[in-house]
């Protein structure tokens, strides 16, 4: 029974921790240096954080049902014809999108988290929906694939990247 009453941040709590080492290997980077990328046809590192808030904004908005036209918004920054952000743009992405999942999970149970949630756009072979569980581990490897990327990105140019 104790189970159920311990929040969904309680489960999730090391996400907290590399949202702030990746804001802070990002955070003072220079237009130039956002622009970094370890070949021609993979992302930029301004590219990769600007997917990583879209796609946050997305999942947010569109398969957990949070509303706003900010998540709306932030949804749209990793569109190829998105404006590229500065490292304080990036950072105010990474922070917002943040301050929704982390509302999220304060206030969720383990057994709002087996919640089930539509999948509003399935491709072929695709579950009809998912558990906010699901979601939010996929939220995580997202978190986790592409910071490592940005991380790796960084340090072939001798920077820091999140240093775990």
């Amino acid at each position: 029974m104790a189970d159920s009453m311990a929040s969904g941040l309680d489960f999730y709590q090391g996400w907290e921790r590399y949202q702030d080492l990746l804001i802070q290997a990002i955070s003072d980077l220079t237009p130039e240096q956002l622009n970094y990328r370890t070949a021609d046809h993979l992302r930029s590192i301004g590219e990769t954080v600007r997917h990583i808030i879209g796609a946050r904004a997305r999942w947010l908005h569109f398969v957990l049902g949070f509303d706003g036209p900010a998540l709306v918004e932030l949804g749209r920054w990793d569109r190829d014809d998105m404006p590229e952000r500065t490292s304080q743009e990036l950072t105010e992405g990474l922070r917002s999108s943040w301050a929704v999942l982390r509302d999220a999970l304060a206030g969720w149970t383990s057994a709002d988290l087996a919640v089930m949630v539509p999948n509003v756009d399935p491709d072929p072979g695709e579950p009809e929906e998912f558990t906010r569980q699901w979601v939010i581990w996929h939220l995580i490897e997202h978190d986790l694939h592409h910071g490592g990327e940005i991380t790796q990105t960084l340090g072939t140019q001798g920077l820091s990247g999140a240093d775990i």
